[in-house]
């Protein structure tokens, strides 16, 4: 696992992959299949690995956070960037930074907590973190009323910030006066789009930030990669074409549920046995999993 401060090239250098965590049918951490999710992305070409809502990580008990920091130090490649994630609740996001002090890894994701959160409460919560971790942030801008501009060029201007994944999304991703200010204010270098391969061509092109995060790279990680290699080549049709073949999923997730679909896809694709959800989640029906699993196949398919 790489241990160094996120690089402006580490950023760049690959899709940002969101995994699902696989789990045992009594809910611990199942570390082979976790390890054959970690390895069939790595062999596709990905290096970077976020662990989030995808993951579960919401929902993770304190008391396990420590395991799971150990298992995925231990499941990946020593050249790939592991970046575990915290919170969403302040108290859950303190504890978890004082393991996280004691550990190489080089930061961590702040889940994003709705609705019970003021800027200036998220701004400092987020220096909390930092000072406690010992070690720079990842901001996750998901939804409006969590953290204003001006809020994050503090945070960026004072070293808190190691990158940000935004994530607002929009029926016209091309219009998004958020972005539009964000990317003046911090520069483009270290802001990542956090919605998959669709509104990535928007985000990279024509906002220009660094690169895209991606939940169905988990199916696909060599043409995800592919399409991260023609969107800085500049060959818009090639990346028009990517987009093409993930969209069946990607639109499947956005029907029924991101993670929950995801999950299932993994499995059915036969990477690796990914168990039930936590709760409060819970699985796909038989016809939904059906459906899933043709279109993940097709998708595997393809790269």
């Amino acid at each position: 696992m790489q241990t160094a401060p996120i690089s402006n090239e580490d950023l760049a250098g690959s899709v940002i992959s969101v995994p699902p965590l696989a789990r045992n049918e009594d809910l611990s951490l199942n570390v082979e299949a976790n390890q054959r999710i970690v390895k069939h992305l790595e062999a596709g070409g990905v290096t970077t690995l976020l662990y989030g809502g995808n993951a579960l990580l919401y929902h993770v008990a304190p008391s396990e956070f420590s395991e799971l920091l150990s298992m995925l130090e231990t499941i990946a490649a020593p050249d790939s960037l592991v970046i575990p994630s915290v919170g969403s609740a302040y108290g859950m996001m303190l504890d978890q930074a004082r393991v996280l002090r004691d550990t190489q890894y080089p930061t961590a994701m702040i889940l994003p907590q709705p609705h019970v959160v003021t800027f200036d409460g998220v701004e400092r919560g987020v220096r909390d973190f930092v000072q406690t971790a010992g070690k720079p942030a990842v901001v996750y801008i998901k939804q409006s009323g969590y953290l204003e501009v001006e809020h994050v060029k503090r945070l960026v201007d004072d070293g808190s910030v190691s990158w940000i994944k935004y994530a607002i999304v929009h029926e016209d991703p091309t219009d998004d006066e958020f972005l539009t200010r964000l990317c003046d204010a911090v520069g483009t270098q270290r802001i990542v789009s956090g919605i998959g391969e669709q509104p990535a061509l928007t985000h990279v092109r024509d906002f220009g930030v660094t690169c895209f995060t991606s939940g169905c790279v988990c199916i696909a990680p060599a043409l995800s990669m592919q399409m991260l290699a023609a969107l800085r080549a500049c060959d818009y049709e090639e990346v028009n074409r990517i987009r093409g073949v993930f969209k069946p999923l990607e639109d499947l997730r956005n029907a029924i549920n991101p993670v929950r679909v995801l999950h299932a896809a993994v499995q059915e694709a036969e990477i690796a046995v990914t168990g039930p959800l936590l709760p409060f989640m819970s699985d796909v029906s038989d016809a939904q999993r059906e459906q899933i699993g043709a279109v993940a196949k097709a998708l595997l398919g393809q790269q």
